[in-house]
């Protein structure tokens, strides 16, 4: 059962799901830290918070939804971090589309969307950043040096502004799930991480902005992520315990692919992201990283 609020002050929560306009108003759009602090102080009653980099999918809007089904109120960032990126990615050409975004978010009924600066984020002489250490040393932390430094000084500055009680992440980016839940228990911050299950297309692939770079070549080739992590999930659940053999069977199936270029397949345990041997006990979660022409993507799937 979806989680429902529960202190005092969202007794008006039940109401206002009979009494939702039909045709929400605009979202209150604010630009910079203060009038997001403003905002919240005006705001009594839970509020959930969908961080995103804009260009908004499927993925996002479910996301959104859970936020106001478990929620009195919804805020939406919308901020392409310049932090995560490194020199040689794509920060300059990573899509962008404002106007849809903004539209997505009144028709589904969002509160307030948070439109920062990048100068307000990170004003002249900015120099104190967040590093969330071990968990962030492997895979993406060891392909993309820095990135989730960026990553986890951007989720706790937008927390600080929003002050939200529910953050609402994807499963599929796993270990930036698992990077802001450390941070969150480990700095003490107050809000509880919700995850939610990754959204695919109807043929298996991950939703994601950068979906978009794909050829039709590439966006075909890029169906065997989904079927190799399948296969070894139904391995998995045969009762294959040995990681290695797991592991290498989804390799083995993404290598017959022509396009498919492998950064990473992993198999680790579930919280820490540490390889393991066998998935005797622990839970675990098989991910990977593969590249498809100039397109690099993320799956996932937990064995539990």
């Amino acid at each position: 059962m979806p989680h429902r609020p529960n202190d005092l002050t969202d007794a008006r929560f039940l109401l206002d799901q009979d009494t939702r306009p039909l045709n929400p108003v605009p979202p209150t759009i604010l630009t910079t830290p203060a009038a997001m602090r403003r905002w919240r102080a005006a705001n009594s009653g839970s509020v959930g918070f969908v961080p995103t980099m804009g260009y908004l999918h499927e993925g996002h809007m479910e996301l959104v939804r859970r936020s106001i089904e478990e929620n009195l109120h919804t805020v939406v960032s919308i901020f392409v971090n310049p932090t995560q990126f490194a020199p040689n990615e794509d920060f300059e050409r990573y899509p962008r589309d404002e106007v849809s975004d903004l539209a997505k978010m009144r028709e589904a009924g969002v509160d307030a969307v948070y439109l920062p600066s990048a100068a307000d984020m990170y004003p002249e002489g900015f120099q104190t950043y967040v590093d969330v250490e071990h968990v962030t040393q492997r895979l993406e932390g060891a392909a993309r040096p820095g990135h989730f430094r960026g990553v986890s000084t951007v989720v706790l500055k937008l927390f600080n502004a929003v002050v939200p009680d529910r953050a609402y992440f994807g499963r599929k980016d796993a270990q930036q799930l698992r990077v802001v839940q450390r941070m969150v228990r480990d700095l003490d911050v107050g809000i509880e991480v919700v995850p939610c299950e990754i959204v695919r297309e109807p043929d298996g692939l991950a939703m994601s902005s950068r979906n978009v770079y794909l050829t039709p070549e590439e966006r075909q080739a890029a169906t065997i992520l989904r079927r190799a992590l399948l296969e070894a999930q139904g391995r998995w659940a045969t009762g294959e315990r040995d990681a290695d053999r797991l592991r290498n069977g989804v390799r083995a199936l993404i290598e017959t692919e022509p396009l498919a270029e492998i950064d990473y397949v992993s198999l680790a345990d579930d919280q820490t992201l540490e390889e393991i041997d066998s998935i005797a006990v622990q839970p675990a979660v098989l991910s990977l990283a593969v590249k498809f022409g100039r397109t690099r993507l993320l799956d996932n799937i937990e064995l539990r």
